[in-house]
């Protein structure tokens, strides 16, 4: 776990400081698919094919996403609480991305958690491991080599990272000499 905490220290450090700014989690949240089905008795809408999600400046694509909802109506809009993502998830945000099997975004607690194959990219600096938590009001991002606490085996199709740890590659400011 120490080394999960230098790289992410390390890719912090190396990427702009915009990237680590706070995310307006109740921005209004934009949702365009191939294909919708509404499941108003379970409270969930499923999304699938070429789906993408926009809120404020991050955007998210999966080719199927599962929005649950309160059930609670305001301003004649259902309040979300939750998005599952899965296949080819991707999360951009202003100079990071983010790349992985699956992804679980929760509204009340700000916070979007990626599994399977992870990789976080911010600048020229890369992690990969096996799963990404994400907190938007504080920007922060925590890699940690396995898909679920410990350890994966690939289960349920998830990937662990290799060996189970984080790897990564950082960029080195260009110096002249």
């Amino acid at each position: 776990m120490r080394h999960a905490a230098f790289l992410i220290l390390a890719l912090a450090a190396a990427a702009p400081a915009t990237a680590q700014t706070r995310h307006d989690t109740n921005a209004p949240v934009n949702v365009a698919a191939d294909h919708i089905e509404l499941q108003d008795r379970a409270n969930r809408a499923v999304f699938a094919g070429n789906v993408q999600v926009q809120q404020a400046e991050m955007t998210l694509r999966a080719q199927r996403i599962v929005l649950t909802y309160t059930g609670q109506i305001e301003g004649g809009n259902p309040q979300i609480s939750r998005m599952d993502a899965s296949g080819g998830v991707t999360v951009i945000r202003p100079d990071q991305t983010a790349r992985s099997q699956f992804a679980v975004y929760d509204l009340n607690r700000r916070i979007i958690t990626m599994l399977g194959a992870v990789r976080l990219t911010q600048g020229g600096s890369t992690v990969n491991g096996g799963r990404l938590t994400i907190n938007l009001d504080s920007g922060r991002a925590v890699i940690d080599g396995s898909s679920v606490a410990g350890g994966g085996s690939g289960a349920n199709g998830v990937q662990p990272a290799p060996n189970g740890r984080v790897t990564g590659t950082f960029a080195v400011p260009k110096r002249n000499n």
